[in-house]
């Protein structure tokens, strides 16, 4: 009878434990998501997806190959991805919610398709040669010659090598997403140029009519 007695004490203890458990944490989630937009608290319980990205497991990716996020990739939110993506959000002047919401998925997407453009353009140049391409997107989006996004800049037909024979759909690696971010700055060692191109591959001379403003490897600068 006392092992009966005992045994049915400890399952009580127990349960009342697991119930001050959940009881707590809950009241903890409520606080927390007390704290955040609407949108963004329902972000969080979910996988993380938006406009371009299949799943979280995309957004830490390149948030690993951003020097962000360094553990196992998986595809669900937890504190290790909220810690990234708020250095993510503190580096490029967004709310640092550690949530990613519409603003910090375009903004992870504009980035990722720069870096990819540049990866795919500069990959054999040197650093600054790098934030160079960087910089003629941003340039360009900045002109009323050219679209005003970073995506119908990138695509607008025949704009850049990279997007025609794929190159663009390289992996970017961390100097790509370093030159991105430089140029987000403000550096632009171009002069401000909105054209760059390589002699040695030009198939059209038209491009040779533009003012040159600076060379930077094998690449000449222009306006």
């Amino acid at each position: 009878m006392r092992n009966v007695r005992a045994w049915k004490f400890l399952e009580w203890r127990g349960t009342m434990k697991i119930l001050n458990q959940n009881i707590f944490g809950g009241a903890v989630l409520a606080v927390v998501f007390l704290c955040l937009p609407l949108a963004e608290a329902q972000a969080a319980q979910h996988r993380i997806s938006g406009p371009g990205v299949d799943n979280g497991e995309e957004i830490r990716e390149q948030l690993a190959r951003m020097g962000y996020y360094d553990e196992d990739v998986t595809g669900y939110f937890n504190f290790i991805t909220s810690n990234a993506v708020t250095r993510f959000q503190e580096d490029y002047g967004l709310p640092p919610t550690g949530i990613v919401g519409p603003l910090t998925q375009m903004k992870l997407e504009n980035v990722e398709m720069m870096a990819k453009i540049v990866h795919g353009e500069a990959r054999g140049e040197s650093f600054i040669g790098k934030v160079g391409v960087a910089a003629v997107v941003l340039n360009r989006i900045e002109s009323p010659d050219f679209p005003d996004s970073t995506e119908e800049v990138i695509f607008q037909r025949n704009a850049f090598t990279a997007v025609i024979d794929d190159q663009y759909l390289l992996t970017p690696n961390r100097s790509a997403y370093d030159a991105v971010k430089e140029a987000m700055d403000g550096v632009d060692p171009t002069m401000g140029a909105v054209f760059y191109y390589n002699p040695a591959g030009v198939t059209d001379d038209w491009i040779f009519s533009r003012t040159v403003l600076t060379q930077i490897g094998r690449h000449f600068f222009a306006e």
